[in-house]
């Protein structure tokens, strides 16, 4: 079935000496893995290499069997050609983490186009922006939306998270946060991507990112914590 749709490159494996395995969150089918045979070979292969950075924006037009093997792509372009992403130092570390954390948290094959949505509308908004340090924080939270653990936060008076139950208590039980890190995830929650970035110290930052990583590994299975995690860490030290 030939397919045209918009992608978001997940991760990209290299296979043997020339070739590529691309994973995809495509807008019309979900999650799909590509074989892109001579990636490295071709007369234009730095063109094409280029498309399968983390996270790039395509459209593409690809050969879609359904039959749980590899697709293949007929066509490739830019959908959108970063700024920024690809030359800002901090921006490509938070882009290499996030497909990272992404890679990990969906596994299925169906189609999902308003996590796709989001995913696109964030990623043109870092482009654009310079004030980005909690930009991390933000979409891993907003992603949970998606992934069915949003915290309940109807009962947000109460002092602790229960990350287990993703609701607030009254009572600090074995698998709630401290009172501090429930004040801060509080302030998170409340968060956009345009609010003050300084709202945070960079140790705070830093203990909402482990509240993050942990909730999902409690939420999702099979969940992994990313390689680049101690690269994003030296980036907002």
């Amino acid at each position: 079935m030939l397919v045209k749709t918009k992608a978001i490159v997940i991760s990209s494996l290299k296979y043997q000496e020339k070739s590529l395995i691309v994973k995809c969150l495509t807008k019309s089918d979900g999650l799909k893995s590509y074989f892109v045979p001579n990636a490295f070979a071709a007369k234009k292969s730095n063109q094409k290499i280029a498309y399968f950075q983390p996270l790039s924006l395509l459209e593409i037009e690809a050969n879609h069997k359904n039959k749980g093997t590899l697709e293949h792509f007929k066509e490739i372009k830019l959908a959108h050609a970063y700024q920024t992403i690809s030359t800002d130092i901090v921006k490509s570390t938070i882009v290499m983490f996030l497909s990272e954390i992404i890679h990990h948290s969906i596994h299925e094959e169906e189609k999902n186009e308003n996590l796709f949505e989001f995913l696109e509308s964030a990623l043109l908004w870092l482009d654009a922006h310079d004030e980005m340090a909690n930009f991390h924080l933000i979409l891993m939270l907003e992603m949970t939306k998606f992934f069915g653990f949003y915290p309940d936060n109807s009962e947000a008076v109460f002092k602790f998270f229960d990350c287990k139950e993703g609701n607030f208590s009254a009572f600090q039980g074995t698998n709630c946060l401290s009172e501090h890190e429930t004040f801060l995830f509080k302030k998170l929650i409340d968060l956009k991507f345009d609010s003050d970035q300084k709202v945070f110290a960079g140790v705070e930052r830093q203990i909402l990112l482990k509240i993050l990583l942990d909730y999902y590994a409690i939420h999702l299975d099979g969940f992994k914590k990313p390689k680049s995690l101690e690269v994003l860490k030296e980036v907002f030290a």
